[in-house]
């Protein structure tokens, strides 16, 4: 089994980033378009086909990939506005419990696989952890995004320049002040859904809301577009080997 997942590039940064973006505003447009059950209903079948066939895989496959990860900001989207719309968690309950959750993820993850690495997603074991990883840190994100920008009250425009600089800081400090490539790659990993879905929400959702009033409609058009294009440049190059041109980086916890 080869490894699952792409190698850290700036382009996989930018899809990332899309997916996020897209997630927020898809969700928002299908429950408010058609039958929400039907619309969460529906979203569940296709992310759960969507994360199967990337179990099912024995390489990285960007397009399955990709989907997969599309699906996880869709269908997650859904569940977190249930949690707190249907339910009445407030967003500052649900931000500690997914922080705890994934912490507990990473706690076991290392416990029994020794190692956090994103470039050795190469057992079965270890794609169930990165994949649970993957949809506790876009939880912590949703959650946290919702905090800044409607509990604090900072907006969706401010919201994404405060977690767009909290994106780029595990970055510097990696090049620049020593921190871990793991730690940088999972810290910088979470801050991807607060601050792509601030800029999309901001794009999408009306001027008394504090948006450009686009439309959630063309604005998942757009950012679907540009998805389509990344996987597809993204589907040109091939992967590179985590011992050839990862391994050099050097993982904090291996």
């Amino acid at each position: 089994m080869r490894n699952t997942v792409p190698a850290v590039t700036a382009l996989c940064w930018v899809a990332k980033l899309l997916t996020t973006a897209m997630g927020e505003t898809a969700s928002d447009f299908l429950v408010k378009t058609i039958d929400p059950f039907v619309a969460v209903g529906g979203a569940f079948v296709v992310f759960a086909a969507a994360l199967g066939l990337q179990f099912a895989v024995r390489r990285y496959i960007p397009w399955v990939y990709w989907t997969a990860v599309l699906m996880v900001a869709v269908f997650g989207t859904m569940v977190a506005d249930v949690l707190h719309v249907e339910l009445g968690i407030p967003y500052l309950v649900s931000t500690v419990v997914f922080a705890v959750a994934l912490a507990a993820v990473f706690v076991v993850w290392f416990a029994t696989q020794r190692t956090l690495s994103v470039h050795r997603i190469d057992t079965p074991a270890r794609s169930v952890f990165y994949w649970c990883a993957v949809l506790a840190t876009f939880a912590l994100g949703t959650a946290l995004g919702d905090l800044t920008a409607t509990t604090f009250g900072l907006g969706y425009f401010a919201s994404a320049l405060v977690f767009g600089v909290l994106f780029a800081l595990p970055g510097i400090a990696y090049r620049w002040w020593g921190l871990g490539a793991t730690a940088a790659f999972w810290t910088a990993y979470v801050m991807t859904r607060p601050f792509g879905a601030s800029i999309a929400d901001g794009l999408a959702v009306s001027h008394a809301r504090g948006g450009l009033a686009l439309g959630t409609g063309p604005v998942s058009l757009v950012l679907f577009a540009a998805i389509v294009v990344c996987v597809a440049l993204l589907s040109r190059r091939p992967q590179p080997s985590w011992e050839r041109e990862q391994r050099p980086l050097g993982d904090a916890l291996e």
